[in-house]
């Protein structure tokens, strides 16, 4: 996982929990500068202009934030399916530039052992832009 990339290949096992070493320490400090905020999803579209099979996806990150718009390898998912659903993003990482898109946030999740995403949400209902700690 060093590379940082992740690919759905059929019959990879990348990403199985016994492929991926621990990463070093950073402390808790390092952790604290991420600003993690819980999101609920107002808008998914297929986004075919990204080399990668991937979503856009708008995510309303409360009063504070508002609503940003990121580009996410979640093909697993419906795009319809996913409006209305909380997730958790980074929301302080800055914006990259994917297909023409101003990608402002990471949408977070955990990778199956084949690279393909499975979002992170609270298991209770909170409010937009909840942060995350």
């Amino acid at each position: 996982m060093s590379d940082g990339a992740h690919t759905v290949a059929p019959g990879s096992r990348r990403y199985a929990p016994e492929a991926v070493a621990a990463k070093p320490e950073v402390g808790a400090a390092a952790f604290g500068a991420l600003d993690l905020r819980v999101g609920r999803v107002v808008a998914a579209v297929p986004f075919p202009a990204a080399r990668k099979p991937s979503l856009r996806v708008r995510v309303d990150f409360g009063p504070v934030l508002g609503v940003l718009e990121t580009s996410a390898q979640i093909v697993r998912y419906d795009p319809d399916a996913l409006v209305g659903r909380l997730v958790v993003g980074a929301v302080n990482l800055g914006s990259r530039r994917v297909a023409g898109l101003d990608s402002a946030f990471l949408l977070l999740g955990g990778l199956h052992a084949d690279g393909s995403v499975a979002l992170l949400a609270p298991d209770e209902d909170l409010p937009p832009g909840s942060v995350v700690g």
